[in-house]
């Protein structure tokens, strides 16, 4: 089978387009002018030989002076030989003197060889005389050729028109291509609204609308990058003044201020910023999907939830909070395994916050329905029905850090977890723990299946 190469940068389908229609123009047109060539000498031979009988029976209908007459005129004008013999071989008549003709045994049409040139031959007997009419078959060929070619010369006149007209249909057709493309190199860089499809034909309509589809997601994307730098802007400015204030107390002259409590006021100011901090750079690589690039991998799950437990261990006793698991089922599921324990880690990270000390904070990892839940709930204050969707969102907090070494929260945990629960196609639901009555955060995956081979 036989496939067009496909088109690379430099190509321009309007050129390819105008050289294959132009090549199937320039085909078509040399095919039907060798018919026609073939077809004019084929009707030329018709012709003189229709002719050369036609001068041979004009003596059998009209006078001997007549048919004399008309044969020169024919012949003067065709380059016919007419030639009359009586029965016992004495030739009465001869068109030319120039060129004698032998005679030729055979009735009808037939082919003579002489020394001067080949020879076309009609015979015919005429009451008791022999009549022949020859033709010179160089001179025959060459008026066939004229004729042929007079006849196939229209035919390549008209290839430059349709040549033309190759052109101007393929430009014409291409010009909504061409409005598209003028109407965003006039765009400022900043322009995502919709190209217009007005006027579109039905193959572009299609590409455009999905361009258009694509401008709108882009469009979020920015509007969504600019509420975040607008907001990260503003949660760093505080905790950044915060600590130039804290600073500016510390090397004040003459200024009796507690230094081991101004220290660990400027320390847990560092630690909140750099949490923001930390917190900001996650966030952003998630939304951005950069661990989308790398394929998903099975990740045991138990041996996520063990390491998340054993870094923050330390400091739950240090607020007096009992922190384990309920119940480990040996489940997996597929996705990436930095992410998820980044999401189980600000769950841990949140509900030990908000818990008092005294309080609880469980980890389950359980199958339900099919599905592989991950719960983290606590004996916190919890939150309110309405407020569970506002604080998914980006800088959004529930309420102050209740433990005694908390540091005051950002308002990204939750979205961070949001963003790579999606991330993993899983489903995230706030709720109040029946058993502990605090906060119970699920995140449900779907189970780990091994991949079609």
């Amino acid at each position: 089978m036989i496939g067009l190469k496909p088109l690379n940068a430099t190509h321009s389908l309007r050129r390819r387009l105008v050289l294959l229609l132009s090549a199937g123009v320039l085909a078509m047109a040399a095919i039907q002018a060798g018919l026609a060539y073939r077809g004019a000498l084929v009707q030329a031979d018709n012709a003189f030989d229709y002719q050369m009988q036609q001068l041979a029976l004009a003596f059998r209908t009209e006078g001997q002076a007549l048919a004399q007459r008309r044969s020169r005129a024919a012949t003067e004008e065709l380059d016919f030989v007419v030639q009359v013999w009586t029965e016992d071989g004495r030739r009465i008549f001869q068109s030319s003197q120039r060129r004698i003709v032998p005679a030729s045994r055979a009735r009808g049409f037939s082919v003579i060889k002489t020394d001067e040139s080949t020879w076309r031959v009609y015979s015919l007997d005429n009451q008791g005389r022999f009549v022949q009419v020859a033709q010179d078959l160089h001179a025959r060929a060459a008026l066939a050729r004229n004729m042929a070619l007079r006849s196939a010369a229209p035919l390549l006149f008209l290839v430059p028109l349709l040549m033309a007209l190759v052109w101007w249909v393929v430009s014409s057709s291409l010009a909504p291509v061409r409005l598209v493309r003028e109407q965003l190199e006039a765009r400022a860089a900043g322009d995502l609204q919709p190209v217009s499809e007005r006027a579109l034909p039905a193959e572009v309509r299609p590409l455009v609308s999905a361009f258009n589809a694509l401008l709108g997601r882009a469009e979020k994307v920015f509007a969504g990058q600019r509420q975040f730098v607008a907001n990260a802007a503003h949660e760093l400015r505080t905790p950044l003044a915060a600590l130039k204030l804290q600073v500016q107390n510390l090397r004040a002259p003459g200024n009796e201020v507690d230094h081991d409590a101004a220290l660990l006021s400027l320390e847990q100011g560092v630690n909140r910023a750099a949490r923001l901090i930390d917190q900001l750079m996650m966030l952003a690589r998630h939304e951005a999907g950069t661990d989308a690039d790398d394929a998903a991998v099975r990740v045991a799950l138990p041996v996520v939830v063990r390491d998340a437990i054993a870094q923050r261990a330390v400091f739950a006793d240090e607020q007096q909070i009992d922190l384990g698991a309920a119940e480990i089922q040996p489940l997996a599921v597929a996705g990436w395994p930095d992410a998820i324990a980044i999401m189980l880690g600000n769950l841990l990270d949140n509900a030990i916050k908000y818990t008092p000390s005294g309080g609880t904070v469980d980890v389950t990892l359980a199958a339900l329905d099919g599905r592989v839940e991950l719960v983290v709930e606590d004996s916190g204050p919890g939150i309110e029905p309405g407020e569970r969707e506002r604080v998914l969102e980006r800088f959004q907090r529930a309420g102050p850090a209740v433990g005694p070494h908390a540091v005051q929260g950002s308002g990204l945990g939750l979205a961070i977890v949001k963003s790579i629960a999606e991330r993993h196609g899983a489903s995230l639901l706030l709720a109040r723990s029946p058993r502990l009555g605090g906060l119970r955060v699920s995140v449900s995956f779907a189970p780990w299946s091994e991949p079609a081979r």
